[in-house]
């Protein structure tokens, strides 16, 4: 049996199977090469129409969209003519072309980007040139606009042309594929009948082959024997040999036809391909030449009228240019700073215009409008008006020198500047052929970098010391100004002054001015250590709100020393610095008198030591870092607050202390333009007397914070201390006055003397008739007398001396003149002690002065004080009045009693006729110090302490001492506070 042959299937179907298959991948194909070219033409469109929306890119390149229309298409005709053989090779699929249409769009895109992008560099610069200038330029922007307008109407038609133009190609390109695509359907046709033709061929020459098989076979037989034949092949059937000549027969004609087939696909194919190439060599040679004609219809008369138009605006730009530039250098050739200067002041007159001066607003019922040079401040302010002549001229002198640099910093600071404008040329006139990047390369080694980073550096730092002499300079000239202008009324005040002393007697000047000269001496002795000691316990043991040595040394300095150039910072001689102090330590006060301007660095060194030597510190030493702390707040309302809130933590005496002397520092700071003595100045100076630095710390270190913070404590000392409301105690007065001419005064005095009349006009009298009890005395000291009841004499005057006043006055005569004597001030001869015995001898007031008559009074100073019972300090004053070693008589405790009862009868009297009301003898002995009465002095800072009884009065130790403090201060001690 035969097989049947597989190639008996139905050649239709086969056939119809390979072309749907064909058709497939070939319509997958076209597909994607359309979806390819419509997506580029698209994209193509939507990058080159938008340009046409720019005014000036029209204007320029009306016509350049077209040249990038047909280098699209050359693009896009050249990558598919490079892709079709690849897709007509056998076995290449629809994958392999899509993928190739994608790398074709790709390269297509990245290559429009490119021309795309350097094309507007180009239009950006030209059009921002063009803007630049057309908006400097109004004859070139004029022409400019024009260009536009037309470019703008032009742009319509371009457009038109440009969608035509578009069609067009699109048509021509479609037409192509097309016939590509046709020519692809009779490739594969002409292939698969091919095949069919091959396969039909290969079958009959099988075909062939076994018929010849069967006819040798047949031949051989008949040659051989009867019975060999039957034994190896058998018989032969006839029916085998028909079939085997009828498949010949029939793949015989299968060949025919499969080949007649393939002769016409094979003929097709050829036609098409002929076709296909005459196709795209037409399209290439003749229609691309024609589309190009179409679309640069115009372009080149166009761009010929852009460049000539381009041509004129820039030759009209650069006359007008030359021309700006002209402009230009009269302008720069006409820069005036000193006119901008008052054209800018005249424009805003109302910031820069002078304003109204302060006028004086006397206060009620006052008229005087002007400086007063009274005699009393004469020796004030002729001091002062020479301290501030001398600083003038100094501060002229130093003025000049800073304007001098500062001119000379300014010089140089402008050529600097030129320099580097200089540097700014050179760089813009460089070669224009040397690349950019080149330079940026080169720019950190370049030595010329590297100088003008130098002169950079120097110009800062010339900008700097010109910022900081400028600075010096407009400080300097402002001191300068207030400077002269006291100079000035100070000046007018001495002349007015001058003309009025000629009408005042010379010698009541000088009169008034030795009893302003010689003010009383207090004394006092403390339990306390006054000097390195506890200030607080201080306070609390002598009753004194402020120490006597910082309420005496801040009004000295107040009255003569608030102008003293370098006050505090100038050391004094330390000999007169200790004698200042031990005579404070003795509780006396040594600068009532005895004391001069020539002094101030002394007292203002006495004030530093007392403060640098309390122990413990006025600042306890647990807050140290508080307060420091506290200071490096850069809020100044917060700083205060909290520096005031840890001050609080002070007991209330040192808080009155601390205000006290933080009061008078900032007054004394506002005098800074003639003592150079500002808060910081200051701080410095009382920063390491009133805030030592603990053992244990760095003081280098912390010095610094501390100088901060006391200057804080300078500049605001009403926020940081409490008030006088809540803080009850003295406050810093700025005006003082010099300490009053007699505690007691002239109505104490004449007080005294009225007291006393009742009781002595008898024995006056019966004096005046009776000569015998009068006693003369010589005068061992010279005096002047303070008040009208008080009598001057020189030394060694002979004095008449009729009775005793009190301990320490005699009532008597000089030269014929009467009135009081002090005691300290004569010698008695002897047999004087029974001056005043008589009638009156039993009241005690002879008592009294019986006890003084018969007390040893030595003539120079007891090197020790007395001790004297009945005294709540146990200690007695010093006595200067001379007597004989011999005469010692002990005072007797019935004495001492008798004048206890003395002193507070006496006191009490005084009160009452001071409105005070009368004291009880039957109280307890007052305090130490109580309110002075206001004929005393002043109230305040000056106000007066009156002395208990159990203080007997007496001289001071210094030879020198003003008489005043022998007053009859049994009546009423006063003390300053």
């Amino acid at each position: 049996m035969w097989e049947e042959d597989p190639d008996d299937v139905p050649h239709g179907h086969i056939t119809s199977l390979a072309v749907k298959r064909s058709h497939r991948r070939l319509g997958l194909a076209q597909k994607l090469m359309d979806q390819a070219s419509r997506a580029m033409i698209e994209n193509f469109n939507a990058k080159y129409v938008s340009l046409h929306s720019v005014q000036l890119s029209s204007a320029l390149f009306p016509c350049s969209n077209r040249a990038a229309l047909h280098l699209y298409s050359n693009t896009l005709n050249f990558q598919i003519s490079e892709v079709e053989p690849k897709y007509y090779a056998d076995g290449e699929d629809a994958y392999a072309m899509k993928r190739d249409l994608t790398q074709m769009a790709d390269e297509l895109r990245r290559h429009l980007e490119l021309k795309e992008k350097g094309r507007h560099v180009v239009l950006g610069s030209i059009e921002n040139k063009v803007e630049s200038r057309g908006n400097s330029l109004p004859s070139s922007g004029e022409a400019c606009r024009e260009e536009k307008g037309l470019a703008a109407e032009d742009s319509g038609g371009d457009s038109k042309d440009l969608s035509e133009s578009k069609d067009l190609e699109q048509q021509l390109q479609e037409e192509l594929l097309e016939v590509v695509s046709e020519l692809q359907t009779a490739k594969k046709t002409y292939h698969v009948y091919h095949m069919e033709s091959v396969n039909a061929e290969a079958k009959l020459r099988e075909a062939e082959r076994q018929e010849e098989k069967r006819a040798g076979r047949s031949a051989s037989a008949t040659t051989t024997t009867t019975t060999t034949t039957t034994t190896e092949a058998g018989p032969l059937r006839k029916s085998s040999l028909k079939k085997g000549g009828r498949l010949v027969e029939k793949r015989q004609a299968k060949f025919l036809e499969h080949k007649l087939k393939c002769t016409k696909a094979r003929n097709e194919y050829l036609l098409s391909l002929a076709s296909v190439n005459a196709a795209v060599s037409n399209y290439y040679l003749h229609d691309v030449m024609d589309l190009m004609d179409c679309c640069d219809t115009g372009f080149h008369l166009a761009l010929g009228q852009v460049l000539r138009s381009y041509a004129a605006a820039e030759s009209r730009t650069q006359v007008s240019q030359m021309q700006g530039l002209g402009s230009l250098e009269e302008a720069v050739e006409a820069l005036d700073p000193p006119g901008d200067k008052v054209k800018v002041l005249e424009v805003h007159g109302v910031a820069f215009c002078l304003p109204q001066r302060f006028d004086y607003h006397p206060h009620e019922g006052d008229e005087v409008a002007e400086i007063r040079l009274e005699m009393e401040l004469r020796d004030e302010i002729l001091p002062r008006a020479q301290n501030i002549q001398s600083r003038l001229d100094r501060q002229t002198i130093e003025t000049e020198e800073v304007s001098k640099t500062l001119k000379a910093t300014l010089q140089a600071l402008l050529e600097v500047v030129a320099s580097e404008d200089g540097d700014v040329l050179d760089s813009l006139q460089a070669s224009p052929s040397t690349p950019s990047t080149e330079s940026l390369k080169s720019t950190s080694s370049d030595p010329g970098t590297r100088q003008a980073g130098r002169r950079r550096g120097q110009q800062q730092e010339t900008e700097t010391f010109y910022i900081m002499k400028l600075q010096e300079y407009l400080s300097g000239r402002s001191i300068l100004a207030k400077l002269q202008a006291k100079h000035e009324k100070l000046q007018e005040a001495i002349q007015r002054g001058d003309k009025e002393e000629r009408e005042v007697s010379w010698t009541q000047y000088t009169q008034r001015k030795q009893q302003k000269s010689r003010h009383p001496r207090p004394s006092s002795q403390y339990n306390q250590k006054l000097f390195g000691g506890d200030m607080e316990k201080f306070i609390q043991s002598s009753g004194q709100p402020v120490p006597l040595v910082v309420e005496s040394c801040v009004r000295f300095i107040n009255l003569n020393g608030l102008q003293h150039e370098g006050i505090f910072r100038v050391s004094g001689a330390q000999p007169r610095v200790s004698e200042i102090r031990d005579a404070f330590e003795r509780g006396e006060d040594p600068l009532v008198e005895g004391c001069t301007a020539h002094d101030l660095d002394s007292v203002a060194g006495v004030l530093k030591l007392y403060f640098r030597s309390l122990d413990p510190p006025l600042f306890p030493p647990d807050l140290f870092r508080e307060l420091l702390a506290s200071a490096e707040l850069e809020a100044v309302a917060e700083r205060v607050e909290r520096v005031g809130r840890l001050l609080a933590q002070l007991p209330a005496p040192v808080l009155v202390v601390l205000r006290y002397l933080f009061t008078f520092l900032n007054h004394l700071a506002q005098y800074s333009d003639e003592n150079m003595m500002d808060p910081y100045n200051l701080a410095v100076c009382f920063g390491p007397t009133l805030l030592p630095v603990p053992a244990g710390q760095d003081p280098v270190a912390l010095q610094g914070r501390v100088n901060q913070l006391v200057q804080t404590l300078i500049v605001q000392p009403s926020r940081v201390f409490p008030p006088l409301t809540l803080l009850p105690g003295p406050i810093y007065e700025k005006c003082m006055a010099p300490p009053s001419s007699s505690c007691l005064g002239d109505a104490q005095l004449e007080g005294l003397v009225g007291e006393n009349e009742p009781e002595l006009e008898a024995g006056t009298l019966a004096q005046e008739d009776d000569l015998e009890g009068v006693v003369e005395a010589v005068a061992c000291f010279a005096y002047t007398g303070r008040t009208a009841q008080e009598l001057s004499f020189q030394r060694g005057d002979v004095l008449r001396l009729h009775e005793r006043a009190s301990g320490d006055w005699w009532r008597g005569e000089c030269s014929g003149a009467r009135g009081l004597i002090p005691h300290k001030y004569i010698t008695l001869p002897e047999g004087a002690e029974k001056v005043g015995q008589g009638p009156q001898a039993s009241s005690p007031e002879v008592l009294l002065a019986m006890e003084f008559v018969h007390r040893p009074e030595p003539c120079i100073p007891p090197e020790a004080p007395l001790g004297t019972p009945g005294g709540p300090s146990g200690h007695r004053r010093h006595c200067l009045v001379p007597t004989s070693p011999e005469r010692y008589v002990e005072v007797d405790k019935a004495v001492a009693q008798t004048m206890d009862s003395v002193f507070k009868e006496l006191l009490g009297k005084t009160s009452a006729r001071q409105g005070l009301g009368p004291a009880s003898t039957s109280s307890p002995s007052p305090g130490p110090y109580s309110l002075k009465p206001p004929a005393c002095g002043r109230l305040g800072k000056n106000r007066g302490f009156s002395r208990g009884s159990g203080a007997l009065a007496s001289p001071s130790a210094s030879p020198s001492a003003s008489p005043s403090a022998s007053h009859p201060q049994s009546l009423d001690w006063p003390l300053k506070h």
